[in-house]
């Protein structure tokens, strides 16, 4: 690769001075030398050395505003602002129309949090700068600060007419319409900047995931597909791709698309875990076993593969192993409630009641509020004769179902089980009255209830 002659005269400042340090012997550098090296100690986190730099610089060059702008820009790093203010008021009085002044004066008023002034400065910098990219970019950003989203997403877009290849404001501009909800005008936005900028693959990865994020799939998987042609080491894109791929039922070429990513990095315990779930959709248990395997492998903390492996296993009726794996997952997170239910159904199958039951009121009590939680949970209860907290469970899952037969029908049973005739006759009147067609639960759940001339007689008033 040839360095420009501009790169090669950076590179030469800089081992320069770094050699000057070295051999404490004094040399001279013009002024825009000495810019370009202490903001590059200041980019990479060097501040020591930045400032020795500017002390140098400013002993060789006192006047020179650009050092004094630099030095500035540094004050304000350090938050001394007020030193900073003052330092600029007086190059103001020397340098009226120098943009750079009015850019460090929106500085400080950003970092004050008064977001509207720093856009006047702004805004008067334009009337003085060469870079309206620049200025426009940092306009968007102070609206951003301010939650003006549509105000910022106009600036993004104005720097991006002055420098397509400004890529921070690409990004940006996109989050506003995104935060804005505003996909199809996000879309026709890209498509645009696409047809004057074919190739940018950031444009293409990001038009990808709009369309992604609004169930085009097909569209997306083009998108992705073009960054990964314009950069065929855009990890980001073949995963995307791989995904999109994986919507369209497509495995064995998501499958392709996933090992893509494992060429260019180390493999990530994701991607190892999405080809398992494109071997399983396929059929191929034996693969998909493996990779589940070496996902938990690469990361023995990601429930998600433990859950992955506890499922198939359940799938083929191995219930031993499936527990095994699902106490793995509730190891890494306890407080999963779909977790618990599994925990719950597998324990179900395996006949171990009262470790269901647990699995049940823990889902419960993690946020699982889904109706056939709650039943099953209650039907056990009552199978282990605990009539009392399968009562208190219903009225609690009633909360959430206030017209659902199915609670309904189970408080009648048990309310009649503990001969409470009256609650018993309320609430089965209400699942009668609720869904008369269904009324046969009763007979299913509770057979002694249902031969009662009391019960039968309520269930022959509602008939009609």
């Amino acid at each position: 690769m040839h360095l420009s002659h501009d790169e090669e005269d950076y590179n030469l400042s800089l081992s320069k001075f770094e050699s000057m340090l070295k051999t404490n012997k004094v040399l001279f550098f013009d002024s825009e030398e000495f810019e370009d090296i202490i903001l590059h100690y200041m980019d990479i986190g060097k501040p020591s050395l930045a400032k020795k730099a500017l002390k140098l610089a400013l002993e060789q060059h006192p006047k020179s505003t650009g050092l004094k702008l630099v030095h500035i820009e540094m004050l304000v790093f350090e938050d001394k602002l007020d030193i900073a203010e003052k330092m600029l008021n007086e190059l103001y009085a020397i340098e009226p129309t120098n943009e750079e002044i009015y850019i460090q004066k929106a500085n400080i008023y950003s970092k004050r949090d008064n977001h509207e002034k720093a856009v006047e400065f702004l805004k008067i910098a334009l009337k003085y700068t060469d870079d309206f990219a620049d200025v426009h970019n940092l306009i968007g950003m102070e609206y951003l600060f301010m939650d003006e989203l549509e105000l910022a997403k106009e600036n993004f877009i104005k720097c991006l007419e002055e420098d397509p290849e400004e890529q921070s404001s690409l990004y940006n501009v996109i989050y506003c319409f995104e935060f804005l909800e505003q996909y199809e005008d996000a879309i026709a936005f890209l498509t645009k900047y696409i047809d004057e900028n074919p190739y940018s693959e950031i444009a293409w990865h990001q038009l990808g995931r709009l369309n992604y994020s609004i169930k085009k799939y097909e569209e997306a998987y083009t998108a992705f597909d073009y960054a990964t042609v314009i950069d065929d080491f855009f990890m980001g894109a073949f995963m995307e791709k791989a995904k999109s791929l994986e919507r369209l039922g497509r495995f064995e070429e998501a499958i392709e698309n996933y090992n893509e990513t494992i060429r260019l990095e180390d493999p990530t315990s994701y991607a190892l875990l999405r080809i398992g779930k494109c071997y399983e959709k396929l059929g191929n248990e034996v693969d998909a076993l493996k990779y589940y395997n070496q996902t938990v492998h690469e990361d023995p903390l990601l429930d998600k593969g433990w859950i992955a492996i506890t499922d198939l296993y359940f799938k083929k009726k191995n219930y031993q192993k499936a527990l095994y794996f699902v106490n793995k997952a509730l190891a890494i997170d306890s407080e999963n409630k779909l977790y618990w239910k599994r925990f719950a159904t597998i324990n179900r199958a395996l006949n171990f009641y009262e470790e269901a039951e647990m699995g049940y009121r823990k889902a419960v009590e993690y946020g699982d509020y889904e109706l056939d939680t709650w039943l099953y949970w209650v039907d056990l209860l009552q199978f282990l004769g605990e009539f009392d907290g399968a009562v208190q469970t219903l009225l609690q899952a009633s909360e959430y179902f206030p017209e659902e037969h199915e609670v309904e029908y189970r408080l009648a049973g048990l309310y009649f089980m503990q001969q409470d005739i009256e609650k018993g006759t309320f609430h089965l009147s209400n699942g009668l009255r609720q869904s008369y067609k269904n009324k046969k639960l009763i007979k299913e759940l509770f057979p002694v209830v249902w031969e009662r001339k009391l019960v039968q007689e309520i269930i022959e008033k509602y008939k009609k």
